[in-house]
């Protein structure tokens, strides 16, 4: 029984090793605030060049359903490289992830919002409702 209760604890300890419960709690506080944007909407701010799409799926996600074209590939939601997302932090970036229960790009957003960038919002649809949508896909 020993054996067990300390094999728990160690995998709960495990997986509560990326962040505190404050800053996992102020990330959930940002992401729940963030404006979104409709699929129509984003479409038509990619097509005026008025927006940039940042894609935060993972690899698999991206070869299965292709990624909004001309979209930043963040190479994790959580710990992406600032210099990943263009230079002008008030160019208007719209993030996205799979779809409406995935958060990865809730999360991705916040990160920019933390770095400075002022003009963030997400398409919780995602990729899945720009598919199911009729939109054109970049397949890598």
């Amino acid at each position: 029984m020993r054996t067990f209760l300390l094999a728990a604890a160690l995998a709960v300890s495990a997986g509560c090793t990326k962040s505190s419960p404050t800053s996992a709690s102020t990330d959930e506080s940002a992401a729940a605030k963030l404006p979104t944007v409709t699929i129509d909407e984003v479409d038509q701010q990619l097509a005026k060049g008025a927006c940039q799409a940042v894609d935060a799926n993972g690899e698999g996600t991206r070869k299965h359903m292709g990624v909004v074209p001309g979209a930043v590939l963040l190479t994790d939601e959580a710990t992406y490289s600032l210099s990943e997302l263009p230079a002008d932090k008030s160019k208007p970036l719209v993030f996205y992830c799979g779809g409406p229960q995935c958060v990865a790009s809730h999360h991705a957003a916040a990160r920019a919002i933390t770095a400075g960038y002022t003009n963030v919002k997400v398409m919780p649809d995602g990729i899945s409702g720009w598919v199911k949508a009729g939109k054109k896909t970049q397949q890598l």
